[in-house]
């Protein structure tokens, strides 16, 4: 298996590489290391190709590949390539990606706050443009508890068996939860009809019981004991994260549909709110 492992040199994206390492099996993975120097928000005249500022830092970008690479090895994985790039971090991020086959992209994340979520992290627009499994890590965890989100489609099924695939479970606490939404919340002529309420309490209780059953019906398939399940009632991402904390969940599993540039604009899905929002680690799975 090859990584792509995406650092600044800050100990949030060290941070993600370790706690990564304690969910794999580490036999014969490989971890391409790339760290971006970007002055695109530099005036011109300070980033003179070999003036000392420039030399400065990538002389710092070295010694933090270096360092990546002593990481690397020291938590059981194959040090593969040193990547540095000049420019900006999303677009020399998905350049290498679209140069290379990995599978699976590992980087940190500082967790963007207020206009700065408009702006967009790197993290995150990474994640929206990879079509490649994206674990993403905000701070050091346990790594003993993991969720698996589904919404019992096809695709958060396949999600599900692809990080089960990937991952070493043994001797995890797994959990598994889908959320049906609040029929209170749609709209106000059909709330209140009540018999319409009832009919559609109905269908989403059954629709989750046979999503939570499909999902356990794959982990028996595999083995791998569920410490709990649950169907939650309210918004999906808020109630998936709000179940995480109850259990101190140190991974959240979801999936999410590979998008075109343009539904990439227009729709704000359930996985990436998760990711957003989340304090603990997050693996997004793309089908």
């Amino acid at each position: 298996m090859k990584i792509l492992f995406c650092t600044d040199g800050s100990q949030i994206s060290f941070n993600a590489i370790r706690n990564y390492s304690h969910w794999v099996k580490k036999e014969d993975i490989i971890v391409d290391t790339i760290c971006v120097i970007d002055w695109s928000f530099l005036p011109d005249e300070t980033i003179i190709d070999g003036s000392e500022f420039v030399n400065s830092c990538r002389n710092v970008a070295d010694s933090i590949l270096e360092y990546s690479e002593k990481e690397i090895k020291s938590i059981g994985f194959i040090a593969g390539e040193k990547i540095k790039q000049c420019g900006s971090a999303v677009e020399s991020i998905l350049e290498q990606l679209d140069n290379e086959s990995y599978d699976t992209i590992v980087m940190g994340s500082h967790g963007k706050k207020g206009l700065q979520i408009w702006l967009g992290s790197v993290s995150r627009e990474v994640l929206e443009a990879s079509q490649i499994p994206t674990y993403i890590s905000k701070k050091h965890t346990n790594t003993q508890n993991v969720l698996f989100a589904t919404d019992g489609s096809e695709e958060s099924l396949d999600a599900a068996e692809k990080a089960i695939n990937m991952l070493n479970l043994q001797d995890k606490n797994v959990y598994a939860c889908t959320v049906t939404e609040n029929p209170d919340l749609l709209f106000l002529e059909g709330t209140l009809d009540p018999n319409w309420m009832m009919a559609i309490k109905t269908q989403q209780q059954i629709y989750s019981d046979n999503a939570i059953k499909t999902i356990l019906a794959l982990f028996d398939k595999y083995k791998i004991e569920v410490k709990q399940s649950r169907i939650i009632e309210g918004i999906p991402a808020q109630s998936i994260l709000n179940y995480a904390k109850e259990k101190n969940i140190d991974l959240i599993i979801t999936g999410s549909k590979i998008k075109t540039k343009m539904h990439r604009f227009l729709l704000d899905s359930v996985s990436k709110r998760v990711v957003e929002n989340a304090k603990m680690d997050t693996l997004t799975m793309k089908s």
